[in-house]
């Protein structure tokens, strides 16, 4: 298609783009960072910041071919071309997947970008204190090549999970708006399958693992927050109403959410605390992303409150289970998106001023019949089953080839100082502050 540049949306897609980034660091890596123990900190910090390094420079060079290559008819349907734009070479905007808003293809990359960045990020607060620094690196090259980016050609590139594809004929077009199944189902099966493949933390769950520093727990929420205005509006492609209804749509979500896990909470342990806080606004904007520009002001607020309520509840199946998800991903990542995307089956609305796609109907209790909520169920299946299953054979294989888990004596003096040889706080004289051993 010709190509006419558009000023407005291309500056709030750069503005996106950079805010988005922002969320993995340094909102992520102080969420998950305050989350973890004193003597883990900073691996926790390192983890996040790789995960740009090395999912930044392949994307560049094959990731966004193999996930917006263009492609969508045989293999196109489930991943794209490695070679087709290798390195962005012959990336011209009239191809640019933003190109009828009138934004450059580079800026789409950008943008595209950080949505890789973050997803593989996530996983980390999965496995905290006990794999190895290395095996990670490789995991996150491994992983974002076999898993995120088909998953994420499948949904937004064309193939046969989004639009312009079609699960089956007898169901509706699948409603993804954000990232609920690319982003968030995929990163909490993830966690969930190399939780299982790490084992459980040394003195797991008998001993308390707690927190060291809330307030950084606190402040990676609020910049979470605050980036997912990008990640939400900016998934628009453009500065118009429907990024506006995005925008309502997080933040009354996240309120609510916020609001009835500390009530949960209140009621179940006896008190409201700010890590439940903190939680609990993560829960609402990982539950409204898929949904954010598809229902109107009262199904986000039902969305969020629904979220917050069951997330809360969620976060304790590790214990029953007996899987330790160290830092609750698959509580709040993996049960949020699996929310936020069945419940666009029950709450979507063509109505409310924001996207419908072509081929979607409107949910449930909107007058459109089952069709759209059956199509999303099978949608949030397909992505559990798919991340997990290459999730495990991935980590199996890094794990016979170079070892997944750091050793006992490592882990219980800390993987700071043992995979970094540094520690996150030292006294006024320069000694190293000692921290709890569990």
């Amino acid at each position: 298609m010709d190509f006419t540049l558009d000023t407005g949306n291309t500056a709030w897609m750069l503005i996106s783009s950079v805010i988005v980034l922002m969320m993995t660091v340094p909102a992520l890596a102080f969420f998950y960072g305050g989350m973890v123990r004193g003597k883990s900190v900073l691996n926790m910090l390192m983890m996040n910041f790789i995960a740009v390094g090395t999912v930044g420079l392949v994307w560049i060079l094959y990731g966004y071919s193999m996930t917006f290559g263009g492609s969508t008819t045989g293999v196109g349907q489930f991943v794209d071309n490695p070679f087709e734009y290798f390195g962005l070479v012959g990336l011209t905007d009239d191809k640019s997947l933003m190109a009828a808003s009138g934004v450059p293809a580079l800026v789409a990359v950008a943008f595209q970008a950080t949505f890789a960045v973050i997803t593989v990020a996530l996983i980390s607060g999965a496995i905290a204190d006990r794999i190895k620094f290395g095996s990670w690196i490789a995991f996150t090259v491994v992983w974002v090549t076999a898993v995120y980016f088909p998953l994420a050609h499948m949904v937004w590139g064309g193939g046969f999970l989004g639009v312009g594809g079609k699960v089956s004929e007898w169901l509706s077009t699948p409603i993804d708006f954000a990232g609920g199944t690319v982003v968030h189902i995929n990163a909490g099966a993830a966690g969930l399958a190399l939780a299982l493949l790490l084992g459980r933390r040394k003195g797991w769950p008998t001993s308390p693992i707690r927190p060291h520093n809330l307030p950084y727990v606190m402040l990676g929420a609020a910049l979470l927050w605050v980036g997912w205005f990008g990640f939400n509006a900016g998934s628009e492609f453009a500065a118009d109403g429907t990024a506006g209804r995005a925008w309502i749509n997080t933040f009354v979500a996240t309120c609510a959410a916020m609001l009835t896990w500390l009530v949960t909470e209140k009621i179940r342990d006896g008190h409201a605390t700010s890590l439940g806080a903190a939680s609990g606004v993560v829960a609402g904007l990982v539950a409204i992303t898929p949904a954010a520009a598809a229902v109107d002001s009262f199904g986000a607020i039902a969305i969020g409150a629904i979220a917050g309520t069951v997330c809360a509840l969620a976060v304790g199946l590790k214990f029953k289970f007996g899987f330790d998800d160290a830092l609750d991903v698959v509580g709040v990542h993996l049960v949020g998106g699996i929310t936020g995307t069945v419940l666009i089956g029950l709450l979507a609305t063509n109505k409310q001023g924001g996207w419908y796609p072509d081929g979607a109907q409107n949910g449930l209790l909107y007058g459109g019949g089952a069709t759209q909520l059956i199509t999303q169920i099978l949608v949030a299946a397909i992505a559990v089953v798919f991340s997990f299953v290459l999730t495990y054979v991935i980590g199996s294989i890094i794990k016979a080839v170079t070892g997944l888990r750091v050793s006992e004596e490592d882990e219980v003096s800390g993987v700071d100082l043992a995979l970094h040889g540094e520690t996150a706080y030292e006294t006024l004289d320069g000694s190293r502050v000692l921290t709890e051993v569990n």
